[in-house]
């Protein structure tokens, strides 16, 4: 009986030891830098680039899925462009809600939302949708940084 309780009290004690929960960081439903991942979807929708180009700071860089690396936020802005150069009625539906994750640990800032990307092809008439996560990290002062989005646009036309 000796034996059983001191097996159980080692294997409770195992378990406290190493199940202890430790905090990396908050995750917010509600937060500022969300509104301006709103707005910046909202600005490239209406092609606003002078109220888009605000939001990111002058050394942003961008990646997509099949992308080797980032590129400067000036050429993220040329290839956003040029989509409107291929269709018509282009939309980014969020789907959920986004998250701003603040990690604790060199202070890193990022919303992360996902959207469905259409548009209607003025080559063919057809009507395109990306499902899509983006991730956007911050810095301190509001600015986006750096932008990440993984969706499957080998079927984009350009």
């Amino acid at each position: 009986m000796k034996k059983t309780m001191f097996t159980a009290l080692l294997f409770l004690f195992g378990i406290m030891a190493f199940g202890q929960q430790k905090e990396n960081g908050t995750i917010y439903i509600a937060h500022p830098y969300i509104d301006v991942v709103m707005k910046t979807s909202r600005a490239y929708e209406t092609q606003d680039w002078a109220a888009l180009k605000k939001m990111y700071s002058d050394t942003a860089r961008w990646w997509v899925s099949g992308l080797e690396k980032f590129i400067p936020i000036a050429d993220a802005f040329k290839s956003w462009k040029s989509d409107f150069d291929f269709y018509n009625d282009i939309k980014q539906v969020q789907v959920g809600y986004p998250d701003f994750l603040h990690y604790k640990k060199e202070n890193v800032m990022i919303v992360q939302s996902w959207w469905n990307w259409t548009g209607k092809s003025k080559k063919t008439g057809e009507e395109l949708k990306v499902p899509m996560v983006i991730f956007d990290e911050f810095n301190s002062a509001g600015k986006i940084v750096n932008e990440y989005i993984y969706g499957d646009f080998s079927k984009m036309e350009k």
